[in-house]
């Protein structure tokens, strides 16, 4: 297995593409009446504090890590510049210089002396330090507080030295590098399945409206600097926990908990063998089932100790991603181990509070009214209408007409996102009274299929045993075509027509009187079957 360190994370993070969310925070805590009392830069400064030869010594040799790329610009020719910042300096002997500057030989070396030591020690903005403590952010966008001669918790050993290119601080030690939420889970033995699997939605994006233009090649564009954007496609859709100008709960399992639920969730989103890229796909839909769930931005949350939402809540569906009194006994936070980190609380569990069918094994509904999903239909016309009322899903369903009195119809419908498992599968029928009070009324009577893949992508067909259904023409009547029925793989997220289920008006001519060939459809019902552990 991958071992994931610090050094890892800071090759991963690039602190300069984060600079511009920060630097409009860090504006309100400029000083703003400040002004050079001494003609020396702020690099000329350093050096009249023999103190400081460590710290010199690093920044002259490391170099400006820009859109992956190590320019020819030290961290001292920043400082020996017009442009200003604020030092936070340690003296020597409070950390490992030769350590520092072996790992600057490395092809990314500077990039992660950056993050870790340099940038964690700068920043953009001109910061004193007076009595009140004053909130700001560090060149590598972590937030540090400096005030009553603290750092952070570091002693300030000589404070607000002025100098031309901005304020030098003089401190007894190195300020401690603090994880945000991503790298507490890439760097912590106990997340390290977690991390793994975050860490490989890792990617760089090309931005050519950031890049310099060259000439043209065959047609095609040439770039003489191109630029690119650090991205993670998964931490976009469930929360940026690597950004430090967000804050987050994140609920995570230790190791062996994490190995179980996902063993588990992979089980639900296996693809048939057709499906392209389809081992990425399940990997990708059960990382995002288990932890979409699971981190919270508090920037959404309108009362946390009463329930917490996710991003995908939707007030249509009030069932799925919220979970009410989560610190309450029976809550998914009651009882879990808490830890600060600097973008947020990491919330560690050896028992994974949630069941699959609190979050990604949910009830589908193909709503009769989506006529989108109809596949096919043959003898027969159809129309939607809308009544408002609890008894009819989403106050609309779909009328269903022969287009004879004699004829028989059919009609297939497309079911999406299931997952691979066990469902209870119903239709759901209104009584012609929804539309007509005076309604004579007769029971439709019909069989049904229900089509499917098997993991070879091959097609199959189960028949329901052949079953004729009858409906309760009476009452808004839930008819079960098939119990504990299995999908031996997923649909999830895809375009196909795979999965359906066929509706077959079956009614003898005889039988004319006794049933009616219209059907009043609300929507077809899969209920997922409970998940023992």
């Amino acid at each position: 297995m991958r071992q994931h360190n610090l050094l890892f994370i800071l090759y991963t993070l690039l602190f300069s593409m984060m600079l511009a969310s920060c630097a409009e925070w860090d504006d309100h805590y400029e000083d703003a009446a400040s002004q050079s009392a001494s003609e020396l830069t702020l690099w000329q400064t350093l050096q009249q504090y023999p103190e400081l030869s460590d710290f010199r010594d690093v920044l002259s040799q490391t170099k400006v890590f820009k859109y992956h790329k190590v320019t020819g610009i030290s961290y001292a020719d920043l400082l020996d510049g017009a442009q200003t910042f604020t030092v936070l300096a340690p003296v020597n002997g409070s950390f490992n210089k030769d350590s520092l500057l072996s790992l600057l030989t490395t092809s990314r070396g500077d990039s992660m002396v950056v993050r870790s030591f340099v940038g964690n020690h700068l920043s953009y903005n001109q910061i004193t330090s007076i009595n009140r403590p004053t909130d700001f952010f560090l060149m590598n966008t972590k937030r540090a507080t400096i005030g009553n001669n603290l750092a952070i918790d570091v002693p300030v050993k000589t404070p607000n030295i002025k100098a031309k290119g901005g304020i030098l601080h003089i401190l007894q030690n190195t300020l401690p590098y603090r994880y945000n939420l991503y790298e507490a889970m890439l760097n912590d033995a106990r997340y390290s399945k977690i991390g793994e699997q975050l860490s490989s939605y890792d990617e760089d994006e090309f931005s050519p409206t950031q890049s310099v233009e060259g000439g043209m090649v065959d047609g095609e564009q040439i770039y003489v600097d191109s630029v690119f954007i650090e991205r993670n496609r998964l931490l976009e859709r469930i929360g940026k926990i690597a950004n430090e100008d967000s804050t987050y709960i994140a609920i995570v399992p230790t190791a062996n908990e994490w190995e179980r639920v996902w063993n588990k969730a992979m089980e639900h989103f296996r693809y048939d063998a057709t499906v392209d890229n389809g081992d990425s796909l399940q990997r990708y839909w059960a990382n995002y089932a288990l932890l979409g769930d699971a981190i919270f931005s508090r920037t959404i949350q309108a009362s946390p100790e009463d329930s917490l939402i996710t991003y995908d809540y939707n007030k249509r569906y009030p069932q799925y991603h919220v979970f009410h009194k989560p610190f309450q006994e029976g809550g998914i936070l009651y009882g879990l181990t808490a830890k600060e980190y600097s973008n947020g609380t990491l919330y560690t569990t050896d028992h994974w509070p949630f069941t699959p069918e609190m979050t990604y094994m949910r009830e589908i509904k193909t709503e009769g009214e989506r006529t989108g999903l109809i596949l096919e239909d043959t003898q027969c016309h159809y129309t939607t209408r809308i009544h408002a009322a609890d008894s009819v899903s989403e106050n609309e369903y779909l009328v269903i007409t022969p287009n004879s009195t004699t004829t028989n119809w059919t009609m297939t419908f497309k079911l999406e996102n299931t997952l691979a498992g066990t469902y209870d599968i119903a239709v759901i029928v209104l009584p012609a009274t929804i539309y007509d009070p005076n309604a004579n009324l007769k029971p439709c009577k019909f069989q049904a299929e229900i089509g499917y893949v098997d993991e070879n992508g091959k097609e199959q067909v189960f028949d329901c045993e052949k079953t004729k259904f009858t409906n309760d023409p009476a009452r808004t009547d839930t008819i079960w075509l098939a119990k504990d029925f299995n999908f031996p793989v997923c649909n999830y997220d895809q375009t196909n027509m795979k999965f359906k289920v066929k509706l077959k008006c079956s009614i003898l001519a005889r039988e004319s009187n006794q049933f009616s060939r219209e059907m009043f459809l609300d929507c077809i019902y899969l209920r997922p079957k409970r998940i023992d552990d």
